[in-house]
Parts: C-alpha cells; structure tokens; sequence
C-alpha cells in the first residue's frame, strides 16, 4: 500500500474529547474516524488490524471445536420478553418498529436466537457438545461512551455459545474457552489475568473476566500479591476480621443521646468507639419487573455496601439510593435508623452484623442511638449474606493478605448459564435412556475493537503506537527520502516490490515529504520494521532498517535486504 493513496492521513493534534492514549494514537494515526458518539468508521488501517485480531479469533475458537455461524441484528422484541432480558437490559437495549409496526430490538447479545436455533437443531445427546460461535455487529445504547472503541454503543464482537447434556461436559467446554481465550491475548500481545466477575444481565454462574492492566480501565480489579485470588470490585470477597467484643456477653439494650450526630464517623469519635463496633443503615429503591420497594440495608460500621452483590441479593432489575421523599415516607429516620423494631420493610444484612456483639445502631428516633444491639437476639433480618464492597488493604479471603487495586478494562467474559434459557426456550435433548433433559449452556464473549485498544493502551510510547507484530496492520514501513532524487526513487520501487513479491506486508511511504515528518508517521503508525532508503543508504549500498521497539537502526546490505527483513520479522509471524 502507498502512503500517498491512503485514506486516513496522519494528525498532529489529538482529538478534543480524546479520554484515553489509544483513543488520542489511533485517531492521529489514520487508523479511525468519529461518526457520533460511541460510533466509528474504521479506515484501511484500522480494518487490517481489527482483521487480523479477527482471524486470530477465528482460529483459536475452531481449534476449540467451534462451529462459526451468523445470527440476524435484528430481533424480536418478543424473544427478550420472554426471557425477561428486556427488562433487565433496560435502556441499553435499541428498539425500532418495522412498517408493520413490529417492535424490534438490535442485537446486544444473542443468547435468544441461540438458544432457539438450539431448540431446532440438537434432538439428542450424540448432536453434542455443540459450540458455535459468531463474530458481528453488536449495538449498546451505553449512558456514556468512552475511550475511543474501548466502549462503543456499535462494536464487534466474538460470541460463542456451548451446549452440552450436563455440567462435566459445560465444565470442559469452560475450560476450552479459557485456554482459547488466554491464547488469543497472548497471540495479540495483550496481558490479561483472569478473576473473578459478576455475570450482569447476561445472568447464570461461574462468571469469569479477563482483565487487561491498564491506567484507561473503568473497572478496578483487586488481586491478592500471592496471585491466588483476583476478582472484579463488584464481585470482590474480602475476609472480615471479628471485633474484639465477646460474643456471649450480651448486654441489655441502652439508649444513648447523640445530639446532632448522623454518621457513622462522628458516632464513633461522639461515643470514642471504633467504627467496627457500629452498625450502619443504609436504604435503597429496588425496581423489579412489576414494582418498586424502599429495601432497607445494614452492615457492620467499618465497610461499605456493595451495590451489585446487594442487587444481586434481591435479583430485582435495578437498584438506587432511596430520595429523602421515599425515605420519610417509609418512616425511616436519616441519620439514626436501624432495623430495630423495623416492620414492613425488607432488610438485607452483611454477614459482618455476625462477627462482633454489643453494636451501636440507630433508635428509629432523631439525635438518639441503642448501645448492645445484637444479632438475632433484637431484630430480623430477611436476607443475610455477603454485600460488603472489598477495597484496596482489605484481607484476601484466601490467604488473608492485603488486597491490591489495579486499574483494567474487561477484555473477556465467560459464564455459565446453566439452564436458564434453555428451559425458556424449550431447547431439549434426549439423553441416552430416551429422557428428555433441558441443554446446559455457557456463553463467552469478546470485543474485537476493544482489544485493538487495549494493546495499544499497553503497547506505546510518547511518539506513537508500537504495534505487536501479529496484528499490525503491515509489517514494514518503507520509507523512501527524496523520492524527487531518480535513483531513491526507482531504488525505492524495486525493494518495495521486491518485499511484496516474496509476501511481505509493506506501507510504502513514497510522499515527498521531509524525512522528519516521515520519521514521525511511521512511529506515530508503530508498525513492527521500518526500512528507510535514501541517498545515503544508496551510496552506502544498503538499506537502513530500525524495529519500532528499538532506537538505533542498523544498515542492511542490499544485497541481503530480503534475507535479514525476514530475519528481524519471525516476530511478527503468530
């Protein structure tokens, strides 16, 4: 490809609204133009590369016994209803009406169709495992989109889905995924490590994430330095330490005045406790499919809640801080509520309000608290289980030390569904003795432009992207300097030529520009090996050659150019 014919022409400013290093490098660098937000037009070189990852996921998900397929954008709304996705999705789910005025949704996923497709097509045991996958267009009307194609509203994606007759045989089509998943991102240059995730609205268990280092994540991971447990903060454990008090020393309950007091900080520093020793309310509105309730929250003084381990606790929809309207009217008192004597409200309780006794908690009146509440003996609580948010110095609940932070981007995602569609869509199969047995699913996903992002979120430096080799858009950038001078200009030519004709994949720089701004483009575009043919290379009788991921070039014979460019490029070969 020449340079000078190339649609997408290198900038010297970065975009305005450019968040992120690969939002800022692949616009600058030609490789994709802004339509509106979330949206993108991807020119030549940014097609080449999102290609190559593409066949590079193709490969490793055939090697997994894949079966590709493609599956209709377009569905009907219907479908979601029926499964109950509609709700759960929310507004991130795009509906249109046809002509007809049939409501239709864009596809975000398409758990649905493929779960009716297997209804159809699998009648018995010997038609499994079936694993089949797709890689297409997907649409999200994401609240914000960010980072350039790291969160797009229209991405691709790669998602494939296994059916199997029971859980061993899931069991095996997960950990196949898995390995195909950790070849992919090696393959690509991309370091991820794989923890533990919540499963959204896709739903079902065992939901694992690949997480990909890097300072543009929207997620924080919390990983033990052991590298025995790592999970997404959403879904985090952490091992809660009991309190010091003695738990078969129950005291009486004893109110106490707190004038003015409302959280728990001032509680403690008022009554010169530790936080520990408290019980915190909290209240929030849970939506369900056909109601809304104010649920009331408590946990142990000294940790927070975790908002989605607390929604998924309740299995509602949606989940927001209660108003202070929907507060009064359920007669809770701010600042001094506690689930003592709490009737007609749902509580949902940390297991933490079980490691300690003698709590300070609110007495449900104004600038008042109730020293020694204890659990079960004073009050009932309606769910009890873990919904503490882990943070950074929080207890590994392995190994029991400190948890670090690392900031990421969700790079994969691989669940468990179980029979939760396939009893929905009524897609069986007969087992060996004629019983007819709902499949047993998983799903695994992958976003094709989100991990050209990544790698180059983790592949560059101040000048510009530094492509891994196996996706790079070309391999060599030939630089000719001088192309008004005949003899750079036909030299030029011949290699150019001379390297396409043996297979090599070459950007062929032949603009009359000056050396400096050629020198930039081609480490602003990071492909793997840059050649540079100038008038003093021809009189030096070689071509000067510099990986992108090195400084000092050296000078090829010209002789055996095409031997040693095939030397430098084992690299860029998978």
């Amino acid at each position: 490809m020449r340079l000078s014919q190339l649609c997408g022409k290198t900038l010297r400013e970065s975009p305005a609204d450019a968040e992120t290093d690969s939002h800022r490098l692949l616009v600058r660098a030609g490789f994709i133009r802004p339509l509106l937000a979330g949206v993108y037009t991807y020119l030549h070189l940014g097609w080449r590369t999102v290609h190559k990852i593409e066949a590079i996921v193709r490969e490793e998900m055939n090697a997994a016994g894949g079966q590709e397929i493609t599956m209709p954008v377009l569905q009907p709304r219907e479908m979601w209803a029926q499964s109950g996705r509609e709700a759960a999705f929310g507004p991130v789910l795009f509906h249109l009406r046809d002509r007809r005025q049939h409501t239709l949704v864009l596809a975000p996923t398409a758990e649905e169709v493929v779960t009716a497709l297997a209804a159809v097509e699998v009648r018995s045991y010997r038609d499994l495992p079936l694993r089949l996958y797709q890689i297409g267009v997907k649409c999200r009307d994401e609240v914000r989109p960010r980072g350039g194609v790291i969160r797009l509203r229209e991405f691709l994606m790669k998602d494939l889905y296994s059916f199997d007759a029971d859980e061993a045989g899931l069991e095996v089509s997960l950990q196949k995924m898995i390995q195909a998943y950790q070849n992919i991102f090696r393959r690509c240059g991309v370091t991820v490590f794989m923890i533990e995730a919540d499963p959204g609205a896709i739903g079902g268990t065992g939901s694992k994430e690949f997480a990909a280092p890097c300072a543009a994540g929207e997620d924080t991971m919390l990983r033990c330095p052991s590298g025995d447990y790592a999970a997404n903060q959403e879904t985090a454990e952490l091992r809660k330490v009991p309190t010091a008090q003695v738990q078969d020393d129950l005291l009486p309950l004893a109110e106490v005045a707190t004038p003015g007091v409302k959280t728990i900080a001032t509680l403690a520093q008022f009554l010169g406790i530790k936080e520990s020793q408290t019980l915190k309310a909290v209240f929030y509105t849970a939506i369900y499919a056909d109601r809304q309730e104010v649920v009331f929250g408590v946990i142990r003084g000294d940790l927070d809640v975790n908002e989605v381990k607390f929604k998924n606790r309740l299995g509602c929809l949606e989940l927001r801080l209660a108003t202070d309207e929907e507060v009064a009217a359920a007669g809770l008192v701010a600042g001094s509520a506690s689930p003592l004597g709490l009737q007609g409200l749902k509580v949902v309780a940390d297991d933490s309000i079980t490691l300690g006794a003698n709590f300070v908690a609110g007495a449900n009146k104004p600038d008042t608290h109730v020293r020694h509440v204890n659990y079960p003996r004073d009050f009932r609580v309606d769910i009890l289980g873990d919904i503490a948010l882990a943070r950074p110095g929080d207890l590994c609940p392995r190994c029991g030390q400190p948890l670090e932070a690392v900031r990421g981007v969700e790079m994969g995602h691989v669940f468990k569904l179980g029979t939760k569609y396939s009893e929905v869509f009524g897609a069986t199969f007969l087992d060996k003795d004629g019983v007819q047995k709902p499949l047993v699913m998983g799903c695994y996903g992958i976003g094709l432009e989100r991990l050209m992002a990544v790698a180059v979120e983790q592949n560059h430096d101040d000048k510009g992207i530094a492509w891994p080799p196996a996706i790079a858009p070309y391999q060599i950038h030939l630089c000719a300097l001088g192309m008004d001078n005949p003899a750079v200009a036909q030299a030029a030519e011949q290699l150019y030529a001379e390297l396409e004709a043996h297979g090599l994949e070459v950007l062929f720089d032949d603009r009359l520009e000056s050396p400096g701004v050629k020198f930039n483009d081609a480490d602003l575009i990071g492909l793997p090996l840059r050649l540079t043919v100038s008038a003093r290379t021809l009189k030096a009788e070689g071509v000067e050659a510099r990986l992108r991921r090195q400084r000092e070039a050296v000078l090829l014979p010209r002789a055996q150019v095409l031997a040693q460019v095939q030397a430098l490029l084992p690299q860029a070969v998978n």
